[in-house]
């Protein structure tokens, strides 16, 4: 028997080829995933151990003795000159290299702001040289080190990609206004953020503590043992000259190596098994496919299994022949699926970086695992497919198998079948009815709603035979007008057997049906955020801080004399604490808010604010109980130490009105006097700009930048660019997600045209007799086109209808809580996915209808 199954593997290359493919490229996502989960992991490790290369301590500031409104050059830490003197006097330290770390965002040379979005990749530093006059962290490339106040250093990557040079003045922002220095020398580094797309810009010590810390002050301290040194005894020594206090922690670099390798692990980790989900999703359409063929092999096989049940072979040994030769195909595409998975984590992270992942640049790492668990996978699948074929082989009787070809399924499995299939869907209802009421889904949700679709879709399949009787007796209708005898026979022949015409579509139906509810989804959370990002917004720019690190208390007032601008209202925030929990108190002046915003007052006015006067949006007076005459109390600025606040003031305040939620002003909204002193930094949030009737948008733009220093941070977005901003994210991961699902929409193509070509195969004789009478080869191809188009279309319809459905059905998961939030159908992209499927379909017939119209007419006619 395993001779047998030997021979079956090689007798049908041709027929297994495409459930090869199915397998093998399945098998690629997850090996792919894995190489490219350790690639990444490897790649972060290997950042690190560099940056952390020779230190035997590190000594951080936890931030407890900053003042909370400290200015630029007037932080101080816990970690100042006279600390590093000390510990670099202690016995068995050989260096010690004191940091200073901030963010600087760049202007390239041509104006436009380098990678403001991602601010937190905009790394800046001090040049600490040792005893050679080189720092080992940046080692220089080109030019020198900076070395006064106008002069700094920029990455070589950076610097190319503004445009830079050395002796060019470099313009940047740390917090607000722009500064300038001149480009005196290029470095490199290994700094992941920096190597995925981020910038790095270093100056001379004293220059970056009065931009980042205060004069004698740093961030962190790193110390270098000497040889034999006992690392622990070290760390034991510097933790011994560190404040009481705790403000302060020493961590040995064994330690931080450890503690930056879990956190390594579990955020790659958690990507990894994102990808592996789609991986197996890709997996489980493959299933469809294996054992489509396995069956149609079998049916094909019928007369053979016979004459061995009937030479001696028992039920089992024919079950492991057809097990044997499933595994030994498994084996084959699962190691083609390897290697292709190799290209694909080679490429990943630099298609995930052009959308701003910032994975760093590494070696493929294949490890014996990823190894393993590809091939497990591949070759489980592909006995589990064929598990249920090979008991059907095992049935067969010898003299009913020597006596026909192709036997029509029992009505009573199908019965059963159908009956399987209206409980597993009317099963999945009561979990995606539950979750559709939520207001504000919880995590759990979500896998109630996955776990409810899940029990839908699978009913859906179960139910796919029964369901493609009516549909392929409708389409085939059309096609019998359309196209007379081919158009006939296309739809007997999606009609001959509805369980392979079902288990071909339901491949297609399962990538249509994520696609289609990923895409309603991602649309109606798409309006819904967008109506919101200008609920209550009558202005016609918004002025911020792409840093979020707020702007000048004044910038206001100089906006306001911009020719072209109506009206400029400043916008703060401060968070205070009262009895309730608590408060976001956003402040503003009354009479120039109400003509930029249109706030919804269903108590009070927006005039009756004043000072100690506040207004509370309808959610937060409910919650607080409060109604209009109430006071209450709230602690504003300040900062925690131990977790209690100190420093703060505790002001007494009126409502005086309630307002609709809005995006602007959320919870409570008071005067710009009661709300600024106690703002981060004493600064605004944002400034709305009201333009006169006749400003050029383009020209407001930039008179508004200049006004303001034209800083590398500063925002200035119109409404379309409010709206952009706030649903661009939405579009990505859509588009990621098509990506994605794109490998299972492929392998559901390769099952169709596997299952035509098979099923040309299984219909020689009929196909002769059909040319010997007449129908000449352009109708033999329109038929097994026409019968492809059909079996897409039922897929499409299914995979599309289904998708529509639990998308609605899940909409309160789906809108994750956003309160404008509704199922709208995108019909245009609608109308692609039903041109997909007839695409699919007519390209998925090429080769077996071109197989099928060359047959040989007498030798297909005499065939057996």
């Amino acid at each position: 028997m395993l001779r047998t199954a030997l021979r079956n593997v090689l007798a049908h290359k041709a027929r297994l080829v495409m459930t090869a493919l199915a397998v093998m490229l399945g098998v690629a996502f997850v090996s792919g995933t894995l190489v490219f989960g350790d690639t990444v992991a490897g790649a972060f490790r290997g950042a690190s151990a560099k940056n952390l290369d020779g230190v035997a301590v590190a000594v951080q500031d936890n931030g407890t003795t900053a003042e909370p409104e400290a200015k630029p050059g007037a932080f101080r830490t816990a970690l100042d000159d006279k600390l590093a003197r000390r510990i670099a006097e202690l016995p068995g330290a050989e260096s010690v290299r004191p940091t200073v770390n901030g963010r600087a965002t760049l202007a390239a040379k041509d104006g436009d702001p380098v990678n403001a979005d991602a601010d937190w990749h905009n790394l800046a530093v001090n040049y600490a040289p040792g005893k050679d006059g080189k720092d080992p962290l940046y080692p220089l490339t080109k030019g020198r080190a900076p070395a006064s106040a106008g002069e700094l250093a920029l990455d070589a990557k950076t610097a190319e990609k503004a445009g830079y040079r050395i002796g060019d003045t470099v313009r940047f922002a740390t917090d607000g206004p722009a500064l300038t220095k001149k480009l005196v020398g290029l470095v490199s580094t290994d700094d992941p953020r920096v190597t995925a797309g981020g910038t790095l810009a270093v100056f001379d010590t004293a220059t970056a503590q009065k931009l980042f810390t205060a004069p004698g002050f740093y961030d962190e301290i790193t110390v270098r043992a000497g040889s034999g040194t006992d690392e622990s005894k070290l760390t034991a020594d510097v933790r011994a000259q560190l404040p009481q206090d705790g403000a302060a922690t020493a961590t040995s670099g064994q330690a931080l190596a450890a503690q930056q390798s879990r956190d390594i692990a579990q955020n790659t980790g958690a990507l990894t098994k994102a990808l592996l989900v789609f991986a197996g999703i890709a997996l489980f359409v493959g299933v469809f496919i294996i054992a489509n063929t396995f069956t149609m092999l079998i049916a094909q096989r019928t007369r053979e299994i016979a004459l061995l049940r009937a030479v001696g072979a028992s039920r089992k040994q024919v079950v492991r022949s057809v097990l044997v030769e499933a595994a030994l195909l498994g084996l084959a595409a699962s190691a083609a699926g390897f290697a292709l998975g190799l290209g694909i984590a080679y490429v990943l992270p630099s298609l995930l970086n052009a959308g701003g992942a910032g994975l760093p640049d590494g070696p493929l790492v294949i490890s014996p695992a990823a190894l393993v668990w590809s091939l497990a996978v591949g070759v489980v699948v592909t006995v589990f497919a064929a598990w249920l074929p090979s008991r059907k082989a095992a049935r067969i009787a010898p003299v009913e198998a020597m006596s026909t070809v192709d036997a029509a399924p029992a009505p009573r499995s199908l019965k059963v079948r159908n009956v399987l299939g209206a409980l597993l869907v009317v099963g999945g209802m009561p979990f995606m009815v539950y979750v559709a009421g939520l207001k504000k889904p919880a995590e759990v949700d979500l896998l109630t709603a996955l776990f409810g679709a899940g029990l839908f879709l699978v009913g859906l399949i179960v139910l796919a035979p029964l369901l493609s009787r009516p549909f392929i007796a409708l389409t085939g209708r059309l096609t019998e007008r359309l196209y007379g005898v081919s158009g006939k026979l296309a739809k007997e022949n999606a009609l001959r057997n509805p369980r392979r015409t079902a288990a071909t579509a339901s491949a297609l139906m399962i990538g249509l049906c994520l696609i289609t509810g990923l895409t309603v989804a991602a649309q109606s959370a798409d309006r819904a955020v967008a109506a919101e990002a200008t609920t209550g917004l009558a202005a016609d720019y918004r002025i911020s801080n792409s840093a979020y690190r707020g702007i000048e208390a004044d910038a206001a007032q100089k906006v306001a004399r911009v020719p072209g601008v109506s009206v400029a209202a400043p916008v703060a925030s401060a968070m205070g604490q009262t009895a309730g929990g608590y408060l976001h108190l956003t402040g503003a002046d009354p009479g120039t808010l109400g003509k930029v915003t249109d706030l919804r007052f269903t108590a009070g006015a927006l005039t009756d604010i004043g000072p100690g006067k506040v207004a509370l949006s309808q959610e937060l007076a409910k919650e607080r109980g409060l109604v209009v005459g109430d006071t209450f109390k709230a602690e504003l600025g300040g900062r925690f130490v131990d977790g209690a606040r100190k420093g703060a003031t505790e002001k007494t305040f009126t409502v005086v009105g309630v307002f609709e939620k809005n995006r602007t002003v959320e919870e409570a909204l008071g005067t710009l006097d009661d709300v600024l002193p106690y703002a981060m930094d004493k600064r605004l949030d944002e400034v709305l700009v009201k333009a006169d009737g006749g400003a050029s948008a383009s020209s407001l733009d930039g008179k508004i930048r200049d006004a303001l220093g034209n800083s590398p941070l500063l925002k200035v977005q119109d409404r379309d660019q409010i709206v952009a901003q706030e649903t661009g994210a939405v579009g990505t991961v859509l588009n990621m997600m098509y990506g994605l699902l794109g490998m299972a929409v492929l392998i559901a193509v390769l099952g169709v045209v596997n299952t035509l070509a098979m099923s040309v195969f299984e219909r020689t004789r009929e196909i002769g007799m059909l040319r010997a009478i007449g129908l000449d080869r352009a109708g033999i191809r329109q038929m097994v086109r026409l019968e492809s188009v059909i079996i897409c279309l039922f897929g499409a319809a299914l995979g599309i209808g289904s998708g529509i459905f639990l998308a609605w059905l899940n909409s309160g998961v789906a809108g994750g809580g956003l309160p404008a939030y509704e199922t709208v159908l995108p019909w245009l992209r609608l109308g692609l996915f039903v041109v997909l499927a007839l695409v699919v379909g007519v390209l998925a017939a090429i080769w077996p209808a071109r197989r099928a119209a060359r047959m040989d007419v007498l030798g297909a006619v005499h065939s057996v």
